[in-house]
């Protein structure tokens, strides 16, 4: 399936470290007096094991807690909304572009920062991102109450068909090879060969949504390599067997934004969330189908960036780069 998981953001990271710390705790317990809680946790992640590729259970509390409004004025995030979206119908947002981190992502789909609940309502939105993400104990626990789910095949179909309607599952489509392009000043994604996604729409029936992030490559700087490089070759290697590219990347220092460190550039992040593009329901769409989709989709997104570029500080002359 041609479509890239999101990589783990900042607040990703920091719940993967708790993730390892807790495994690591979880694994000690078993030496200590406490060892029942340890078994009967393990006892229990086995019975639950593929509760991720349900949808998960999301928590509103979680999704509303009050650092993600930080969260989102730090930079600042914010999320426009175009068009309506029907609860009768199933959704594919293709979230473009993937940046270092996917910021803008993870804070308008995960959480309620930027009330994508209100503007729109009875839509349950799942940010999909690595399944290995979930095989992690208590880090799993976190990624669900957010409404992450794993981005492979058994979950999406599972979300679109027998989880009724309202669903809206946003895939990063570019995945680790766009990440690998990203630098500020530059809006290319990463499009041309990724069909897997409208192949998925189409034998579900679910509508395709462009959704482009203005400022989502400006709030980290990367070291890019060039094609035939060492370099690139790692990153490659890396890509193909892991599924995820190693970046090197800098942001701002914690306490002055003259240093460098992790902390991302306070850079303003606009995801504008586009027309629905309406797909018939084929149980064996063919290559011709799913090509007619696709070209539709690219246009459908490149209009939607054509549009809206002058309003978040791009000149009229800038291009999306579509590779």
């Amino acid at each position: 399936m041609a479509v890239g998981p999101l990589r783990p953001g900042p607040q990703l990271c920091l719940a993967w470290c708790h993730g390892v710390t807790c495994s690591v705790i979880l694994v000690y317990t078993f030496c200590t007096d406490c060892w029942l809680i340890a078994v009967l946790y393990f006892t229990w992640l086995v019975f639950d094991w593929n509760t991720p590729k349900k949808g998960g259970r999301r928590s509103q509390w979680v999704r509303n807690w009050a650092v993600w409004r930080y969260f989102r004025d730090y930079f600042p995030i914010q999320l426009v909304k175009t068009h309506n979206l029907l609860t009768t119908r199933n959704y594919i947002f293709g979230y473009h572009p993937h940046g270092i981190m996917g910021l803008g992502a993870f804070c308008n789909f995960s959480t309620e920062a930027t009330e994508v609940s209100k503007k729109f309502p009875g839509i349950r939105p799942y940010l999909a991102t690595l399944a290995g993400n979930f095989r992690m104990p208590v880090l799993r626990e976190y990624l669900m109450s957010g409404g992450i789910c794993p981005v492979n095949r058994d979950t999406i179909d599972y979300l679109l068909s027998k989880n009724g309607s309202g669903n809206a599952i946003i895939i990063v489509v570019g995945g680790a090879a766009e990440s690998l392009s990203s630098t500020p000043g530059k809006n290319a994604v990463t499009l041309r060969n990724r069909k897997g996604f409208v192949k998925l729409a189409l034998h579900h029936g679910a509508d395709l949504v462009p959704t482009y992030s203005f400022g989502e490559n400006e709030v980290y700087k990367q070291v890019i390599f060039e094609e035939g490089s060492w370099g690139r070759w790692v990153q490659k290697k890396f890509q193909k067997y892991i599924g995820f590219a190693p970046c090197i990347f800098h942001g701002r220092g914690l306490f002055s934004s003259d240093t460098w460190g992790l902390v991302p550039y306070s850079k303003p992040i606009t995801t504008v969330v586009g027309e629905p593009i309406t797909t018939p329901k084929l149980e064996h769409p063919t290559q011709q189908d799913i090509d007619l989709y696709h070209a539709m989709y690219v246009e459908a997104l490149v209009k939607l960036f054509n549009q809206h570029k002058t309003k978040f500080g791009l000149p009229e002359t800038e291009v999306l780069e579509v590779n």
